[in-house]
């Protein structure tokens, strides 16, 4: 059974959950296009925004073995993460709760 890690994605001070989202939205269509194995990975998205150290944020659940891949990815776009809690790990089942959506690949 996969693991997963739960990656929180965090916008830039002061930008908003508009902006935020656009630039997530070109992240993840760049990813789909240049690492699609990388994005098979990616399992489930948060179903809303949150606020993480007064910024928006947005948290995914990456499978284990993804996790540098699609940090590394995030780093070179400019997009800034949490420190990731490698020891935290979820089953695919918490990972599909109700807030969380599941990516359809």
């Amino acid at each position: 059974m996969s693991e997963y890690l739960c990656l929180t994605l965090i916008a830039e001070a002061g930008e908003t959950e508009s902006a935020f989202k656009a630039r997530l939205t070109a992240f993840w269509s760049h990813v789909i296009r240049t690492l699609p194995d990388t994005y098979e990975a990616v399992y489930a998205e948060a179903k809303h925004f949150d606020s993480t150290g007064g910024r928006v944020s947005r948290q995914y659940m990456v499978e284990v073995g993804a996790t540098t891949a699609v940090t590394e990815a995030l780093t070179q776009q400019g997009i800034a993460t949490a420190p990731v809690d490698t020891d935290d790990l979820y089953t695919k089942y918490e990972a599909s709760g109700s807030e969380w959506f599941q990516i359809d690949h």
